[in-house]
C-alpha cells in the first residue's frame, strides 16, 4: 500500500527502531553517567598524583570517553524520529568509521608512550575488541536498508560492547593508577 508521498513506506522503514527506544535509553543513560564518572576519577587522581606525560592517559584513558560517548551517539541516533531510515544508517556508518580510525590512532599512542609497558589484555581490550565493535558498527550501517532486524541486533552488541570496553578500561585504569599512588606509602612503611 502506497499512501500520500509513500508515508506508509517510510514507517514501515523506519519501525524497527521504535522497538528499541528503551534498549537505547539505558544504553544512553549509562554511557553518559559511566562518562561522567571518568571525568571526576580523572580529577580525582591527578589532584592526588604527581604531574607526568599525558602520552599513558592519551593511550589508556581518553578512550574510555570516546568509547562511552560513542555509545551515547549511537543511542541518540537510534532514538531519534527518523522520518527515514537512510539518515540513521549514515550517521552510524560514520560513526564505525570514525571509531576503526580512532582506533588506528590509539594503537598508535599505545605504541609510542613509554610510561607503561602494555602486556596481551590491554592490546585486547584497548585495540582489538574496539576495532570489532566498530567495523561490526559499520557493516551493519551498511547492511540495514536491507536487513535492519539482524543489523540492528549486531548494533546493539556493538555498543553493549563499547561500553563494556569503557568499563573494562576505566577499572582497569583505575585499579593500576591506585596500585602505583601506594607504591610509595608502600615502600615507605617497609
Amino acid at each position: 500500500m502506497y499512501i500520500e508521498g509513500g508515508s506508509i513506506v517510510q514507517e514501515a522503514a523506519v519501525l524497527p527502531l521504535a522497538t528499541w527506544q528503551n534498549f537505547y535509553v539505558i544504553i544512553g543513560s549509562a554511557a553518559a553517567a559511566l562518562t561522567g564518572l571518568m571525568f571526576v576519577v580523572i580529577t580525582l587522581i591527578a589532584g592526588a598524583r604527581e604531574q607526568r606525560s599525558s602520552e599513558a592517559l592519551g593511550a589508556f584513558g581518553t578512550p574510555n570517553i570516546f568509547h562511552f560517548g560513542a555509545a551515547l551517539l549511537i543511542a541518540a541516533i537510534l532514538s531519534a524520529p527518523w522520518q527515514v531510515l537512510w539518515t540513521a544508517d549514515l550517521l552510524l556508518g560514520l560513526c564505525g568509521l570514525g571509531g576503526v580510525t580512532y582506533i588506528v590512532i590509539v594503537l598508535r599512542r599505545a605504541r609510542r608512550q613509554t610510561e607503561y609497558q602494555p602486556v596481551l589484555e590491554d592490546w585486547l581490550w584497548h585495540t582489538v575488541f574496539p576495532f570489532i565493535s566498530y567495523t561490526a558498527l559499520l557493516v551493519a550501517a551498511l547492511v540495514i536498508p536491507g536487513n535492519p532486524v539482524p543489523a540492528l541486533f549486531v548494533i546493539a552488541a556493538a555498543t553493549v560492547l563499547l561500553l563494556f570496553i569503557g568499563i573494562h578500561n576505566a577499572w582497569d585504569t583505575v585499579t593500576y593508577l591506585v596500585v602505583e599512588l601506594s607504591e610509595p606509602q608502600n615502600k615507605s612503611q617497609d
